[in-house]
């Protein structure tokens, strides 16, 4: 649901040198501890609200895009062909992520900040406006590419315009530009679809766009000249890497959805073998092995996601099927999971002191109590009530610990070495993207096999839960070879 981050040394020279900022204010009231006047003071608050609007435009076309799809797809294809639009998307961010971490550390993120969203917008537009599924998947990948690029050149200006003392506060914004999008993109897109067109889902969010580059601008503007880097892990076997990673997650998407048959296996078999030697060039040495350093936050990033977001895909499937509810009441449990979400996101941001391995710690702790918690959920004896009460607690974990990571990633590239920021960045966000896309694909496979959501899901959530509970091992890695 969230948006991946990424980081480097704001005070190395990398893409570009860091803009002045206001010193850490004395730690007074909560809000001012946590840096508030840096983030919307004359200085910063086109550039804090630019940033929330870019935020916002991805997270209303991820949540309205969803609900419209069955109506696109009715006017433009067929049932068969309904996987692809979001295949199209997720192959092509893979792509945009990559690139643009290339992009930011060898330009600087100015260029992006401007392109980037451009290039989202005209995706939308060409979406907009497709009369045949080939335009419509057009406009998917130019969003996708538009999309991961944005995500990464979000955090490397994070990284060169604000203090660290105030980043726990941007990362709070970030969250909480997620849950309007969460709590009215479904309905709004659904009664758009149906009282004007599908059409207007993708064209209503153009006019954030436009408004969302034009209040990044200043602080584009600001930033001095990119200086040459080293390319480092940066060559141009990335480009080849990024577009195997793509192919590779393309096909595991295919895979997922259709589970059954040798087909599906020999395609997961190759995917496979593409992607392990592409994620050698794509993440930090020692990523596999969740290596002290920016390894393990990277690491941390694709089992905090892919345990979370593997859940919320199927917890609306385990209410409805399991427990015969509506599936406007099972999406209450996901609207209810966002709040608690933003609401720890916003009480971190309040304390920009604490010792980020420890929140990453409890925020993995409180996402296994609350995946452990739908195990008497999700048989057909279960109680599905307590859907609610335990995914408010996996929220919770999810706005401490996303938020921590997001911190740590900042912290942890500027140890790595110059010009890593956005080579970082990507990374976080690719095990985010490849961690859900598995193990959604792996919860296919479950319900393809044992043909029963009440006996696949428990085991499907078993394994989560241990996911979980290993990165709540791992979260101490991230603490900086000096601590």
């Amino acid at each position: 649901m969230f948006v991946s981050s990424a980081t480097d040394d704001p005070t190395s020279p990398t893409a570009a040198e860091p803009v002045p900022a206001p010193p850490p204010r004395p730690h007074g009231t909560a809000g001012e501890a946590a840096g508030r006047p840096e983030l919307f003071g004359p200085g910063r608050r086109a550039t804090t609200v630019g940033i929330i609007l870019l935020i916002s435009m991805i997270a209303f076309e991820a949540m309205g895009v969803g609900t419209a799809m069955p109506a696109v797809v009715a006017d433009l294809g067929s049932v068969s062909s309904y996987a692809w639009p979001f295949v199209a998307f997720t192959a092509a961010s893979v792509v945009g992520t990559v690139l643009g971490g290339r992009w930011c550390d060898s330009r600087g993120p100015g260029a992006a900040l401007i392109t980037s969203p451009m290039l989202f917008g005209a995706g939308l537009v060409v979406a907009g406006t497709a009369g045949s599924m080939a335009q419509l998947l057009v406009g998917r990948v130019l969003q996708g590419l538009g999309a991961g690029a944005v995500a990464v050149a979000v955090y490397v200006l994070i990284a060169l315009v604000y203090t660290e003392h105030a980043r726990p506060a941007v990362f709070a914004l970030m969250s909480s530009a997620w849950v309007l999008p969460a709590l009215v993109g479904p309905p709004v897109a659904g009664v758009v679809t149906e009282r004007f067109s599908w059409h207007w889902v993708f064209l209503a969010i153009v006019p954030f766009v436009v408004v969302a580059v034009v209040l990044v601008l200043p602080a584009v503007r600001d930033l001095p000249p990119a200086r040459p880097t080293p390319s480092g892990g940066h060559g141009r076997s990335v480009v080849v890497a990024a577009l195997a990673a793509a192919v590779a997650v393309a096909a595991l998407s295919w895979a997922g959805q259709h589970p059954t048959g040798p087909p599906a296996a020999v395609v997961a078999v190759v995917a496979l073998a593409m992607l392990v030697p592409a994620l050698r060039r794509l993440l930090p040495a020692g990523s596999f092995r969740a290596r002290r350093g920016i390894a393990a936050v990277v690491a941390s990033r694709g089992l905090l996601s892919g345990a979370f977001f593997t859940v919320n895909a199927y917890l609306p499937l385990m209410l409805t099927s399991t427990h015969g509810w509506s599936l406007s009441t099972a999406g209450i449990p996901l609207v209810v999971g966002a709040l608690g979400w933003s609401a720890a996101a916003a009480w971190q941001g309040r304390h920009p002191d604490l010792s980020r391995p420890a929140l990453l710690r409890v925020g993995f702790a409180f996402v296994a109590v609350g995946i452990a918690g739908l195990l008497v959920v999700a048989p057909s004896w279960g109680i599905a009530w307590a859907a609610l009460p335990f995914w408010v607690v996996a929220g919770i974990g999810m706005g401490l610990g996303f938020s921590s990571l997001s911190f740590l990633l900042l912290a942890r590239s500027a140890e790595s070495g110059a010009g890593r920021v956005g080579f970082d960045s990507a990374a976080a966000q690719l095990t985010d993207q490849l961690s859900q896309a598995t193990l959604v694909g792996v919860g296919g496979a479950l319900l393809a096999t044992t043909a029963s959501p009440a006996v696949a899901l428990p085991l499907l959530v078993a394994g989560l839960v241990v996911l979980a509970l290993a990165g709540t091992g791992i979260a101490g890695r991230t603490a900086g070879a000096s601590t």
